[in-house]
């Protein structure tokens, strides 16, 4: 009876779990869609683009601040209450946000814009803290606790599918006028989706996981900066979430952009097409994380790392090289269905990076957290202060763009993809297995 009860209550913490991923897919991707307003708004500058992402860079700053806070929260208040705060603070980033739309477009509401999403982004901080260690505490590390992360990825990806869709239809045809607004009724639904999940996670009875539990008595020794495996693995955490941000966030401005440096000349409504384009990309990191799930348990994460880089690398050179050299007729997933769009070539291989970034936030999570022990919630701390990486890599690659070409600017997550091949291949490896944990 014991052991069916335990069961149970394992199932609960697992399914909760993977309904916070899809919320904080659905928070982070709010950011890319909405910036597009505030580069029309800032078109003269010269810098348009980089404004533009300055709202995701805003929400991946936070982690920088909330990483270790967020961390020690875990081991004093637990997963649950932790969530708890994670989820009350979303409902206030997003509230900020919308304040903004009640300001004139300029300089005011954007700055109210970018507190809102600095704010936004101590929440998806908080709740990535307490998702992957649990689901990896759960599983039991190894290939189970990396398979749980697959599946809850999976809704992370269908959560991220639907956000710049939906936003990017909404908003419609953006001009230099176009105010935050026009997007309150996805606000709206955010605040109500945060609410919702406040009051239902407050009465799901969940424990935090005995293996890797620290307690008052519990002595360290080390810390997991002892570790290269987990050193490495955040850099590999700072420039894969560069990584999976900047392709599809770019992808959207350079479709969006009907200059002669852009590829959305001639497109029909390009700014929906750019959401649509952007959703695919979602889309097939749901796909890619549904077909890991299944085989997960059976091939490790390391051999899943060293396969989609490889393959990551060749569709970004393929990219930065044909860019608009030519066009192809490539599905979309729009209005919840499918429909053939003509895009710029390079538009079909970014979007085709998809599939390989789909399995790396875990297999990097799950590779770098590998024999920590009682160090794995100070370890997840850490590891979400790394996630500043998807603020400052999109910006680097941004400032490319405004100054030479979008193209070009793939370069950034060409090379964060090339040292994440060479982490899964060489810096994976736990060499201080003498440390007791």
């Amino acid at each position: 009876m014991t052991q069916n009860k335990q069961q149970s209550g394992s199932w609960v913490a697992i399914v909760t779990m993977f309904f916070l991923y899809a919320m904080i897919s659905f928070v982070t991707n709010l950011a890319a869609p909405i910036g597009v307003i505030w580069k029309n708004a800032f078109a003269d500058t010269g810098s348009a683009n980089m404004i533009g992402m300055l709202g995701n860079a805003m929400n991946f700053l936070a982690y920088l601040f909330m990483g270790i806070p967020a961390g020690k929260m875990l081991t004093k208040i637990g997963y649950k209450k932790t969530a708890l705060v994670g989820i009350a603070t979303g409902f206030v980033g997003v509230f900020v946000q919308f304040c903004s739309g009640l300001l004139p477009v300029g300089v005011a509401g954007f700055v109210v814009y970018l507190l809102g999403a600095f704010i936004s982004g101590f929440c998806v901080c908080m709740l990535n803290t307490v998702v992957n260690p649990m689901l990896n505490l759960i599983g039991g590390g190894g290939n189970r606790g990396n398979q749980l992360n697959m599946i809850g990825g999976t809704l992370n990806s269908l959560s991220g599918t639907f956000t710049p869709l939906l936003v990017g239809a909404l908003i419609g045809t953006v001009t230099a006028n176009t105010k935050m607004v026009d997007v309150n009724l996805v606000l709206y639904i955010a605040m109500a989706v945060f609410a919702l999940a406040f009051i239902v996670l407050s009465f799901i009875p969940i424990a935090d996981p005995e293996r890797g539990k620290v307690t008052k008595d519990t002595v360290f020794e080390h810390s997991p900066w002892a570790f290269r495996h987990f050193v490495l693995g955040t850099i590999a955490i700072f420039v894969y979430v560069g990584v999976e941000v900047g392709i599809p966030g770019t992808l959207i401005y350079f479709l969006s952009d009907t200059t002669e440096k852009g590829g959305g000349a001639g497109l029909e409504n390009p700014v929906a097409i750019a959401g649509a384009v952007a959703a695919t990309y979602w889309l097939l990191m749901l796909v890619g994380r549904t077909v890991s799930a299944f085989i997960a348990s059976k091939v490790s994460s390391r051999q899943m790392m060293l396969f989609a880089t490889s393959l990551g690398m060749v569709f970004i050179l393929l990219a930065m090289f044909l860019g608009k050299s030519s066009s192809v007729s490539m599905p979309v997933f729009a209005n919840f269905s499918f429909s053939m769009v003509t895009v710029p070539v390079a538009a079909l291989f970014l979007v085709l990076c998809g599939l390989c970034t789909s399995v790396m936030w875990s297999c990097i999570f799950n590779l770098a957290c590998e024999g920590l022990g009682k160090y794995s919630a100070q370890a997840s701390g850490i590891f979400m202060m790394m996630v500043v990486g998807g603020g400052v890599l999109p910006l680097i690659q941004n400032f490319i763009a405004d100054n030479t070409g979008y193209m070009i600017s793939y370069i950034v997550p060409f090379l964060g993809v090339a040292f994440m091949f060479y982490y899964a291949l060489i810096g994976s490896k736990n060499v201080n297995k003498d440390i007791p944990v």
